[in-house]
């Protein structure tokens, strides 16, 4: 049995093999067990997780997930997930098999999720209880795709709450303005607003701008990369989609200002960001400016929506919008539907027309 006493310290450890991923023989140790009991449970776990084995516990089974997913998704996007998987569904799963959980297990967790009340005395909101949900139902999917668990009990058990998307709320190129007029007293306040509002870029892949993504001869702007802000620490990442990586062809105006701006920039260097601040600094900005001017409150990523809103009120197609703010055209045809010129009316004209000369192209040729 490979468990050991440490007759110095008085604590038990481990010390056994096992065959890695190339299977190759490895040996592993692991000390600081008070008790016997103890260091045989972390051996028999750790047996399983290498072997691949589900008649392991749930939080086992987790570790393998983290070793499989967490180098292919963004920090940001890592960060969400470990934190839903800790605080909401350890606690309930952790200590049961994997493979012994069942779908009343997940009806009961469920239950238990839509009447937690939080310290302000609210129960969770109906997109949240889905993202809950959608994590669980993500592990199982992974043990049944990968490691042939029989069957997601999650799925079985039916989603909870609801996919709400938020009230798209815009501003008019008048309400911008007047916004506008109240960041002149900061210059990166201002430009950053600019960049937002007429580029219809999103927050991170402003605030990650640098000199090197201006071309001003060409008056175009790159869009390559997306700035984060992650427990303190600063993140420059990919963008947030293959589409979100594009070069955007900027008004004339426009050129105008971001060169001026970033000539005054003494000391910024060419792959430095130009906008040094945090996305709660342009949120304060915007609240700030939104209160001066009495226009409706918003949130920062409305100025995107308002961006598309102009374009579209210009005229343009949703292919081309799509192709401007990094979508594709059938995502802004279902998003912004509403938006668009309607042509309901004309088509069920040219409907009524076609069937009237219809009738009477078939009566014609009954009478000859």
């Amino acid at each position: 049995m490979p468990i050991y006493k440490d007759k110095v310290k008085g604590t038990w450890y481990v010390s056994c093999y096992y065959e890695n991923w190339k299977g190759e023989t490895e040996r592993k140790m692991k000390r600081g067990f008070k008790t016997k009991r103890e260091a045989q449970e972390w051996e028999h776990s750790f047996k399983l997780q290498k072997s691949k084995d589900l008649d392991m516990l749930f939080k086992d089974f987790v570790e393998i997930y983290k070793q499989d997913i967490r180098s292919r998704v963004k920090l940001s996007t890592w960060t969400t997930k470990e934190t839903i998987i800790e605080v909401k569904i350890l606690p309930y799963f952790g200590t049961k098999k994997i493979n012994d959980i069942k779908t009343s297990d997940v009806i009961a967790w469920q239950n238990e999720m839509m009447k937690f009340k939080q310290p302000n005395g609210e129960v969770y909101s109906k997109c949240y209880l889905k993202t809950l949900h959608n994590q669980l139902s993500t592990i199982f999917n992974h043990a049944v795709r990968f490691y042939e668990l029989k069957s997601n009990p999650a799925r079985k058990a039916g989603n909870m709450g609801k996919a709400i998307s938020r009230e798209m709320c815009i501003w008019t190129r008048e309400e911008y303005l007047k916004f506008a007029d109240s960041m002149m007293d900061k210059e990166v306040s201002y430009h950053a607003f600019e960049m937002l509002y007429w580029c219809g870029i999103r927050l991170g892949e402003m605030l990650a701008l640098t000199p090197n993504d201006f071309d001003f001869e060409m008056q175009t702007v790159k869009n390559n990369k997306t700035y984060q802000r992650i427990q303190a620490r600063d993140y420059i990442t990919s963008p947030k989609t293959e589409r979100s990586n594009r070069i955007i062809k900027m008004p004339e105006f426009l050129v105008g200002e971001m060169q001026d701006y970033i000539s005054h920039i003494y000391s910024v260097g060419n792959n430095i960001r130009i906008f040094p601040v945090t996305k709660s600094y342009i949120e304060r900005e915007m609240k700030r400016g939104a209160r001066e001017q009495g226009l409706q409150k918003i949130r920062v990523h409305d100025l995107r929506h308002s961006h598309v809103s102009l374009l579209i009120e210009l005229g343009f197609s949703a292919v081309a919008i799509a192709e401007r703010v990094g979508h594709e055209s059938i995502d802004i045809t279902y998003h912004y539907a509403h938006m668009f010129p309607t042509k309901q009316s004309e088509i069920a004209n040219k409907l009524d027309n076609y069937k009237k000369v219809g009738i009477v192209d078939v009566r014609e040729e009954a009478r000859c």
